[in-house]
């Protein structure tokens, strides 16, 4: 059974920093770009970043390039977000999900995660 399991959210101060993990199990997870989405309150669920199947293309939502960072490890079937210079507007359920293929476009995804809430503020 395919399963995504999101780790490290949390209350932070503006400025800060998080790291977001997600651990993946039940899938060839080498074979799936993995993307990371969030969702705010009273907002439609966005795509904040992706990263392809060997991990060598990434892209990310213009509110966050420069900020973020994504990464895979495909041998510990992880991925990664490392949130820095976070703003209140970043406050949002951060989900990753898993799209078979892609080669780093994370456009209809296959598998979901159930979230990891992350709230900025001082």
């Amino acid at each position: 059974q395919p399963q995504l399991v999101e780790s490290g959210g949390g209350l932070v101060q503006p400025g800060g920093s998080l790291r977001l993990s997600c651990a993946a199990s039940g899938f060839t997870f080498s074979f799936y770009s993995i993307g990371w989405f969030r969702q705010a309150p009273g907002k439609e669920r966005e795509g904040v970043s992706c990263i392809s199947e060997s991990g060598s293309r990434t892209n990310y939502a213009d509110s966050v390039k420069g900020r973020f960072t994504i990464s895979r490890d495909n041998a510990k079937k992880a991925v990664y977000l490392q949130m820095n210079s976070l703003k209140p507007e970043d406050t949002a359920v951060y989900y990753c999900a898993a799209r078979l293929g892609g080669s780093g476009i994370c456009s209809v995804m296959d598998h979901w995660g159930k979230g990891t809430a992350i709230t900025v503020s001082s």
